[in-house]
């Protein structure tokens, strides 16, 4: 049997909440394979039923997530279930909006949930890693997971979801790259497909597309139709005393030219960075 354990808080006030990503993973997988209805058991909100064959419960600690642990160790003890068994969907503010990762055992990154587990149960459970994106600074993390996800990552989360309920059948089996590989490609699939109903190229890596031609236009010109010339340079006026040909051009002072280069490489350095 495998325990498959999302993290959030409890409450309506927190189910949009990016911090509750692992609840919603959850629920998508229930609702995705029939299982149901949930009831509560060992300090959680609990169903259980087959996935792919096999025998899993999900569980949703009711402890608020930096006593998640509690819950979790609780229903571990009472059923038996070997640390490998144990799949926790999290948050990760360390991978980008979109980005799935899983991995067994390491740091807890700062995450009281994963703090909490590895206190009551050990570190070698499986972290399924749900990233939501870094909010730039340190000071700002907090009140950038106790905030509901934006407008901006409904075009991510909904096909995320779907894409690690759609797999859920492979870590049931155990089979963590299975999972993965699946999952990955549910979602470039369903990139490829939004980006074909707006009419654009799909994003780079999409299943079926490469990286998207990149045009410059030239400030000042139109762009010519594809297979046409360009139209042909005017011939200069023929020299005279009135239009005496130009005087060549005076010799740059010794290290002006490269005074001259260095200038340049720095603004565009400059503009680089910008």
């Amino acid at each position: 049997m495998k325990l498959f354990v999302g993290l959030g808080n409890p409450g309506k006030g927190y189910a949009r909440h990016r911090h509750n990503v692992g609840f919603m993973a959850l629920e998508r997988i229930a609702a995705r394979h029939g299982l149901g209805p949930w009831k509560k058991r060992y300090h959680s909100l609990v169903t259980e039923g087959p996935i792919g064959g096999r025998r899993v419960m999900l569980l949703m600690p009711q402890t608020y997530m930096n006593d998640s642990g509690q819950a979790v160790g609780e229903a571990q003890r009472y059923l038996k279930i070997p640390e490998a068994d144990i799949y926790v969907f999290h948050d990760e503010i360390d991978l980008a909006p979109g980005k799935l990762k899983i991995k067994a055992g390491g740091g807890n990154a700062g995450h009281n949930g994963l703090r909490s587990i590895s206190a009551h149960v050990g570190n070698e459970y499986a972290r399924v890693r749900i990233g939501v994106g870094h909010p730039g600074s340190k000071e700002a993390v907090i009140g950038y997971v106790l905030h509901d996800f934006s407008r901006d990552d409904e075009a991510w989360l909904d096909p995320m979801l779907d894409a690690i309920a759609n797999a859920a059948a492979r870590l049931a089996a155990g089979d963590d790259a299975r999972f993965l590989t699946d999952a990955t490609r549910r979602l470039q699939g369903a990139q490829a497909h939004a980006s074909r109903r707006k009419g654009g190229a799909p994003d780079d890596g999409a299943a079926g597309g490469g990286k998207p031609e990149k045009t410059a236009a030239v400030a000042g010109s139109e762009a010519q139709p594809r297979g046409a010339s360009a139209p042909a340079k005017p011939a200069p006026p023929p020299r005279s005393a009135a239009n005496p040909a130009p005087a060549p051009a005076a010799a740059p002072a010794p290290g002006a030219q490269r005074g001259g280069s260095l200038a340049d490489s720095l603004k565009r350095w400059l503009r680089g960075r910008s």
